[in-house]
């Protein structure tokens, strides 16, 4: 995807076997966000829409697009905020990596400078991945 910048990056691997963790990670249908669709999305939004690989994610307050691939989940929303989830194979269990681009496009400047104000924006993505982990890990 052109147009976007990385600001953040969490990879962890967890011994939970990689066939769950897609289970968990990647599935997506159309209907109420639930423990067994849009896991990942439980804390965020209450409905999906359309698909297979492109789904209106309903949220307080509006919408955000779910994307699906093979092997990530891809969360955008609001001006700014675009969030990836992959899993991957490895020899020690299941990799999860989280990345966040800043996918604005006039603005694009401003994020780094917005998110300086947000004090603990860095911290605050890596215990959000760590929480993932765990939840994972216990899946």
């Amino acid at each position: 995807m052109a147009g976007r910048k990385l600001l953040h990056r969490s990879t962890g691997v967890v011994e939970t076997p990689v066939e769950r963790v897609r289970d968990l990670v990647l599935t997506v249908r159309p209907g109420p966000v639930s423990d067994t669709n849009g896991w990942l999305l439980t804390d965020l939004g209450e409905t999906l829409s359309g698909g297979p690989q492109r789904f209106t994610l309903t949220i307080a307050g509006g919408t955000q697009t779910v994307e699906l691939s093979a092997d990530t989940l891809a969360i955008q929303g609001g001006w700014w905020y675009r969030g990836e989830w992959t899993v991957a194979v490895t020899g020690d269990g299941t990799q999860v990596t989280y990345r966040v681009y800043n996918v604005a496009s006039k603005t694009r400047w401003l994020v780094p400078l917005a998110n300086r104000f947000f004090f603990g924006f860095q911290e605050q993505q890596r215990q959000g991945f760590r929480d993932v982990l765990d939840r994972l890990s216990r899946a």
